[in-house]
């Protein structure tokens, strides 16, 4: 049978585990709003020269207002409420626990995209979503694991449940988006297009995300201004002094919203979102040799076995 979607989504984790460190490295250096205006605006330009050089514009010139309509909502929702929840969990409990909560977006997905696209799981894959997501978790609930052995905070919790939501729904929101997309496209030009559409549809995203985050770091400049004190973020101008923050935050964008976004949306494409997000879902038990090496956090046994759960439950994909 053809897996290409199955391993297109593998791919997507490898990136991620890519992304949710830089992230994590740039959020601490350069704080959340100003890494991911950055990561906005270079995403959105590195898209723009990817759909000039194979398209022949540097805008999705076949998208419809629908299309628009449905991924600008992708945007709002899976980058800019998700990723803010998403970078916030990074500095208040880590990466590496941030994306526990990410174990999470598959069950997200599965339901929004059955309310919303009527799409339905066979049994051997809900087993194998159920297995896989049982030994991420398994792997990454391990207090033992951190460095401090206390209790996640709530605070850390709620940003994690945000990003999942954000993740899940905002999936959804762009398999429709480039549903339209793709009907919008001439029949005969599609096939040679097909491939560059889902990019087309992230750059979309990013337009979104650059938009809110703008119009946030300004609001709470504003607002900072109104109750007469000092910001205490990083300005745009001091970020461009933090080279170790900027190098973290362009790998992040070549990781994140250009490299895997873009190719989350065209695993999307070849197999149902609910598979698709499980399988992205991987990315906590990749995350925790660089996790070790990075942040200084233990692999215990525990960790061990829920990634070899994990490896079972991705491997059900294949063989059932």
């Amino acid at each position: 049978m053809n897996y290409i979607g199955e391993l297109i989504s593998l791919g997507v984790a490898c990136s991620w585990t890519l992304a949710a460190l830089f992230s994590e490295i740039g959020s601490r250096h350069l704080g959340v709003t100003v890494m991911n205006m950055w990561r906005m605006l270079l995403a959105l330009l590195f898209s723009m020269l990817l759909m000039w050089a194979f398209m022949g514009a540097p805008y999705p010139v076949y998208a419809g207002s629908e299309a628009w309509l449905w991924l600008l909502a992708s945007g709002v929702v899976g980058y800019f409420f998700g990723d803010w929840c998403l970078f916030n969990s990074y500095l208040t409990i880590g990466s590496r626990f941030g994306q526990l909560f990410m174990t999470l977006a598959p069950a997200f997905t599965a339901m929004f995209a059955f309310a919303m696209l009527g799409q339905t799981l066979s049994w051997h894959s809900l087993l194998a979503m159920g297995v896989t997501m049982g030994g991420i978790a398994v792997a990454v609930t391990d207090k033992a694991g951190t460095r401090s052995g206390e209790p996640l905070p709530l605070k850390g919790v709620l940003f994690g449940l945000g990003a999942a939501l954000g993740q899940g729904l905002g999936l959804v929101l762009s398999k429709i988006g480039l549903d339209y997309y793709i009907a919008d496209v001439p029949i005969d030009v599609l096939p040679s297009v097909r491939g560059f559409l889902p990019f087309g549809s992230n750059l979309i995203r990013c337009v979104a995300g650059l938009v809110c985050f703008s119009a946030f770091y300004y609001m709470s400049g504003v607002r900072d201004a109104r109750r007469g004190r000092q910001a205490d973020k990083v300005t745009l101008r001091a970020s461009l002094q933090d080279r170790r923050g900027l190098w973290a935050m362009l790998g992040a964008v070549m990781t994140g919203p250009f490299i895997g976004v873009g190719f989350s949306l065209m695993a999307v494409e070849y197999t149902a979102a609910g598979i698709a997000s499980t399988l992205m879902a991987t990315t906590p038990i990749l995350i925790l040799l660089p996790s070790r090496w990075l942040f200084g956090q233990p692999i215990t046994p525990r960790a061990v076995l829920g990634a070899i759960i994990s490896v079972v439950g991705v491997s059900l994909f294949f063989l059932l």
